[in-house]
């Protein structure tokens, strides 16, 4: 079996797989021209999707410095709170009414419901407007690649909001693998141990495969028609909205998506940035509607040859090494199995440890080689706007990690093994999968 040796890592390093999207180490891209401001300049941000996530990615945003200069959201209630702390921002109910009206924004938080993050990350580059999309940055595959090519066309500054790329275990990791911490990886085993089920939280006890048919009272305010977005009209329920949408097909990528986008972003990068050749998935609980109870995912590389077992729902299997009175970070995390010990570390790639304890008691830990962003996942994208210079997780990047976890959720719906053709964009060997490569689209909502 061919694996990641030391040699192989060094390489992909110097090739530029590894220190492409890091600040400094830019050789290789092109700085954006759009919207290029001077270092002393205060950037006019605007947030869309204000009242969940989005509010503590505005309240970093607003620590540095700059300025909440326009909010927008289909809520007004459930947003009041960000409103209320922002009174000098004006608010919208419609992004494409704010873009048109504010001219001067020079970039755009966005934290709506996964099915909208590509309609309007792509509406905001157009206009020239620097973009921080949540993980995970889009809905389907067809919207990874879109992004990716409308952010290097327009050239802005993209960022999405995996904020374990700007932490000290995602740098750890990567230099202690480099420096043979464990030797050849074999495999990885990562997971996020936490499910979404009861589908639709407390606020409806679904029958499988079902939509709610019971209407309940639209809440005051609440634009529906701009929640639903590109996706099929239904009622409103509170089984959608405000934050249950994550564990329906038509809104949310489930946990695969929302813990995969974090957990499995060093292993991207240990990958060398690599799609896999084919995913295999056992799933527990399909239906039409919502992700599965639980599933286990296996993508296979090609180059190395190895494997990357995804757990939803579950926990990867123990390692022996580990020592008895020691537990597994809880949520999720990851394993990196290695000829001579292995790595575990939590979902952001934080408090990694070598195993067994011999082997981080002996293992002399490297020079730091990787430079470290600064400010968080929105202080990098703020200071890159500022500079003149791509962020640590932009589209180039962000895009293709979030595809790889996309073809999970694909593997999850097909409940099969699927052979991926990176180049064509297409499963090559059930053709029903194809299906979820590029979603249908409501009137109105085309990319």
């Amino acid at each position: 079996m061919v694996t990641i040796t030391r040699n192989h890592f060094l390489k992909t390093m110097t090739a530029g797989a590894t220190f492409s999207a890091l600040p400094g180490i830019l050789k290789a891209q092109q700085a954006p021209s759009a919207n290029v401001v001077g270092a002393n300049s205060k950037l006019n941000i605007a947030g869309i999707g204000v009242g969940g996530m989005g509010a503590n990615n505005l309240n970093n945003i607003a620590n540095t410095g700059h300025k909440i200069f326009a909010l927008c959201d289909i809520d007004p209630r459930y947003s009041k709170g960000t409103r209320e702390k922002y009174p000098d921002a004006k608010f919208y109910a419609d992004y494409r009414e704010m873009l048109a009206q504010e001219k001067s924004i020079d970039g755009v938080m966005i934290a709506t419901p996964d099915h909208t993050h590509a309609v309007i990350a792509a509406a905001a580059m157009k206009a020239g407007k620097h973009a921080f999309v949540q993980k995970p940055l889009c809905h389907d595959v067809f919207e990874c690649r879109e992004l990716m090519r409308l952010a290097k066309e327009n050239k802005v500054v993209t960022q999405m909001g995996i904020q374990g790329h700007t932490q000290p275990g995602h740098y750890l990791i990567r230099e202690w693998v480099a420096a043979g911490a464990i030797g050849t990886i074999t495999s990885v085993d990562a997971w996020c141990s936490l499910s979404y089920y009861p589908w639709g939280r407390a606020y409806w006890s679904p029958v499988v495969g079902v939509k709610p048919k019971e209407k309940m009272p639209l809440p005051e305010g609440l634009d529906w028609d701009k929640f639903i977005g590109p996706a099929e009209m239904r009622d409103y329920h509170r089984a959608y909205h405000p934050g249950a949408w994550r564990a329906w097909w038509d809104f949310g990528n489930g946990m695969m998506g929302d813990r995969g986008a974090h957990t499995l972003d060093v292993v991207f990068e240990l990958l060398g940035r690599k799609m896999p050749v084919a995913i295999d998935s056992t799933s527990c609980g399909n239906n039409p509607d919502t992700h599965p109870l639980s599933a286990v995912i296996t993508f296979t590389f090609a180059k190395p040859d190895l494997k990357v077992t995804w757990y939803e729902g579950t926990r990867a299997p123990r390692p022996v090494e580990l020592p008895d009175d020691q537990k597994l970070p809880e949520d999720g995390g990851i394993i990196l199995n290695g000829t001579e010990g292995k790595i575990v570390a939590g979902v952001y790639a934080d408090s990694p440890r070598i195993i067994p304890e011999e082997r981080m008691k002996s293992f002399k830990r490297p020079e730091k080689t990787l430079v470290r962003p600064k400010g968080g996942i929105e202080g990098d994208w703020l200071n890159a706007i500022v500079e003149g210079r791509q962020a640590c997780a932009g589209f180039d990047y962000s895009a293709r990690l979030t595809e790889f976890a996309l073809l999970g959720n694909i593997a999850k719906r097909a409940d099969t093994r699927l052979v991926w053709d990176e180049a064509s964009m297409k499963v090559t060997n059930i053709d029903k999968a194809n299906q979820w490569i590029k979603c249908s689209r409501r009137a109105g909502w085309e990319m």
